[in-house]
């Protein structure tokens, strides 16, 4: 048997005959490695999401309080938009300019935590919820009238409809319409929506939603209107009036060169815009970087925290073998004795330490896929954000070498003790 096999199996029995300072050990290099990675992970994952996710528009025109919450709000779906837009509006800004689309969308309903878009046919074939992939269906169609249904991929699944079903729609959060506070949530069950089509996956934050005509929504908001007034008939295209044309935002897109993303009249379409107080104006990729840039002080104190406790990680394992070394002076004397030179002794010493890190980086790198995968799927069901759990491999090359070679670093003072033990003296009877 060659003598790296014994010393091996020696450093191994080392290990197992102290299993709970040996597992404590491995599992705060886990943790560490773990963390560091998944903030590493989640953080280069959410931009690409994030940027991936704005689609094709140019501007997004909203009554929100603030350009970033309107993205938002507009686009990933964070919350329904407080404040609507007349259609007169929208109108308005449409023939403001040759727009190549003006695409209107209103937000407020929802079926079973799923938020629905009422919008024009425009949105299904023109934007495109990732630039360059254009809506692609799975099943059926794209509404053609009103009271009929598009399911996102997303909420198709964790919906349960299927084609041909009646969704009875959702205003706001609850189910009570006591009180007649027109925000109190209540389903709509006047009025049956048919599930015409479902979509593709996009990989952006629509999937989690379900799209209807624009015209339906107005007629389920003039119920209401008309039934805190007394009515309680049902409403038709023809009852709608000024005050329940309403929209939340409006997609705008400006004509651009073939083969470019970029268009020359942004900025002064932007401007023009913006000094129309009673909107907010955002564009979508601008207020993604300002959104990084706000969060980037915290993602870096989060990291710096995550290094901090794999150093931290490393001083116990140097601490666990030192003190471990008190206890096995007799049984390093013995070796020494067997023919084990000083200079062994130091690498097997060294070696428990680097197994240590071994073991703490590949149950890091377990524990940081299960993370993402948690955090992913959080992430997916709170704003509809679509991120991709699967580790960076240059992350997590650099991160598990880091944990091994600062194990290996920690080893090294225990291991100096251990070269120092005086043979002679360990190895004479206790009085």
């Amino acid at each position: 048997m060659s003598r790296t096999l014994t010393d091996t199996r020696i450093v191994l029995r080392s290990l197992q005959a102290r299993p709970l300072s040996t597992w404590v050990t491995v599992g705060m290099v886990g943790v560490s490695v773990g963390l560091l990675l998944v903030l590493l992970g989640m953080r280069t994952a959410s931009r690409e999401a994030f940027d991936r996710g704005s689609g094709n528009t140019h501007l997004l025109v909203s009554a929100d309080p603030s350009p970033l919450v309107a993205v938002l709000n507009g686009i990933f779906y964070a919350n329904a938009p407080a404040n609507p837009i007349p259609w007169a509006k929208y109108q308005q800004i449409r023939g403001s300019f040759p727009w190549l689309w003006a695409i209107p969308t209103q937000q407020g309903d929802s079926y079973r935590g799923f938020p629905t878009m009422a919008t024009s046919a425009d949105f299904l074939t023109k934007f495109e919820p990732v630039a360059g992939e254009p809506w692609k269906l799975r099943e059926g169609r794209l509404f053609e009238r009103p009271f009929e249904i598009v399911l996102g991929a997303a909420a198709a699944k964790g919906s349960g409809l299927r084609m041909g079903q009646e969704v009875f729609l959702t205003h706001g959060s609850g189910s009570s319409r006591e009180g007649g506070d027109e925000h109190a949530g209540h389903v709509h069950t006047e009025y049956p929506f048919k599930v015409v089509g479902i979509l593709e996956p996009s990989g952006s934050a629509h999937d989690r939603a379900l799209f209807v005509d624009l015209e339906s929504s107005w007629i389920l908001h003039a119920f209401d209107r008309r039934e805190r007034e007394g009515n309680h008939a049902k409403v038709g295209p023809a009852d709608l009036v000024d005050a329940d044309r309403m929209v939340t935002g409006i997609l705008l897109r400006l004509p651009t060169r073939p083969g470019s993303d970029a268009s020359a009249a942004m900025q002064q379409q932007f401007d023009t815009l913006r000094r129309d107080t009673s909107i907010v104006v955002a564009q979508p990729a601008q207020q993604i970087q300002r959104l990084f840039e706000i969060v980037s002080n915290v993602d870096g104190l989060f990291i710096g925290m995550a290094v901090v406790v794999l150093v931290s990680s490393a001083v116990s394992t140097m601490l666990a073998l030192y003190n471990s070394m008190a206890a096995r002076t007799r049984q390093v004397a013995v070796l020494r004795v067997l023919g084990a030179s000083q200079g062994r002794v130091f690498g097997m010493v060294v070696t428990e330490s680097l197994l240590i890190g071994f073991g703490g980086a590949a149950l890091g790198v377990v524990m940081a896929l299960v993370g993402g995968i948690a955090a992913s799927a959080w992430l997916r069901a709170s704003i509809g954000l679509v991120i991709d759990p699967a580790l960076d491999a240059r992350s997590t090359v650099i991160v598990a070498g880091g944990a091994v070679a600062l194990s290996a670093l920690a080893g090294m003072l225990p291991a100096w003790r251990a070269y120092q033990v005086p043979v002679a003296d360990s190895l004479r009877p206790a009085a």
